[in-house]
């Protein structure tokens, strides 16, 4: 397939710069793949959809101050550095800006020197390997102190409040974008859903910016994803399986689960308890082991996120619901409204 048939029109005033208070008020447009007929709803509304013995999965990633603002040791240059992936203790892969200023045995300061990185490799994909000093404090006090939480760059609006991009049920630091569909959900509504006897289940996935990286070949199979760290835990694991046995329904809360889980389950679609590093890039013809629903917000046109949602959907169901939502003024990307494929 190509690149191009995954895009769309969408008027710039639909990018959603903010978020809506309370977090469940966003919209909710409701995709009934078999009867192939749309509801819109609002997100509070979501228990509505949901069965007893199903199971709602989410991922428990929490954003880091992945953006650090340094110069260059030599010249005094300013330096973007957007951290990625954790190789260890005190080295990241990580992006910088401008890259031609950063080259291999460069060295970056930060703050008042407190912090000192060296660029010791380079990667595939055009970033840096950097290796991380400092004396004193630990490195995610100098984090927190240094950092800013990198919000993608269509929104332009800087947020007064950075919790606002974390999910509530946000425990596991280590991601440089939030799981954005389970932006939606407050304690109450997690509550209400519990009550219903639908069993709430976490797993990991720290979010990389390889997921949003445009897909810049013609043709999708050619394009590699960027390794993203997961976990998902035997307890995660067995009640899935249990209530897939008994006839439930397994609902993803947002694309990076839905990898997550296709990473781990079997082609005799048993979830196994496992970790590691997941690169799977899920595109129309694939053939889905573990997810039965999926909630997710709207993707960015030929992005390998609306691929995704292709293939679970379909991709003229999925262009003809998003085409819906233009029309209907839903609100798009990160801090916008949602989507329920049943």
């Amino acid at each position: 397939m190509r690149t191009e048939d995954f895009d769309y029109e969408l008027p710039p005033e639909l990018i959603a710069q903010k978020p809506v208070e309370p977090r469940d008020a966003s919209r909710l447009l409701v995709l009934h793949r078999q009867k192939n007929k749309l509801d819109h709803r609002h997100f509070y509304d979501l228990p509505d959809y949901l069965k007893f013995g199903d199971v709602l999965v989410l991922n428990e990633t929490r954003v880091i101050p992945a953006r650090l603002w340094g110069r260059r040791a030599a010249t005094g240059a300013r330096i973007e550095v957007l951290l990625l992936t954790r190789k260890d203790k005190d080295t990241w892969e990580a992006l910088v800006r401008p890259g031609r200023r950063v080259p291999v045995g460069t060295e970056i300061v930060f703050g008042e020197g407190e912090l000192t990185a060296r660029a010791i490799a380079t990667t595939s994909s055009g970033g840096r390997v950097l290796q991380f000093f400092y004396k004193e404090n630990s490195f995610e006090e100098l984090l927190d102190r240094l950092g800013e939480m990198p919000l993608p760059p269509y929104i332009k609006e800087k947020t007064s409040n950075p919790e606002r991009y974390q999910t509530v049920f946000a425990r596991k630091e280590g991601s440089a974008a939030a799981p954005t569909a389970g932006l939606h959900f407050t304690p109450r509504l997690l509550k209400k859903i519990e009550d219903k006897g639908i069993k709430v289940v976490y797993l990991l996935l720290h979010v990389g910016l390889g997921t949003f990286r445009p897909v810049k070949v013609e043709n999708i199979e050619e394009h590699r994803m960027h390794a993203e760290y997961y976990e998902v835990t035997k307890e995660a694991a067995d009640t899935i399986n249990k209530a897939r046995a008994n006839g439930g329904r397994i609902i993803a809360v947002g694309t990076t689960v839905v990898r997550t889980l296709e990473t781990v389950t079997a082609d005799d679609g048993i979830v196994r308890p496992d970790s590691g590093w997941s690169d799977i890039f899920i595109y129309p013809g694939y053939r889905f082991k573990a997810v039965d629903c999926l909630v997710t917000n709207f993707h960015l046109p030929k992005s390998t996120l609306l691929m995704l949602i292709s293939a679970f959907a379909g991709l003229e169901k999925t262009l003809a619901a998003y085409r819906v939502a233009v029309n209907e003024k839903y609100r798009f990307f990160s801090f916008g409204d949602a989507m329920l494929i049943l």
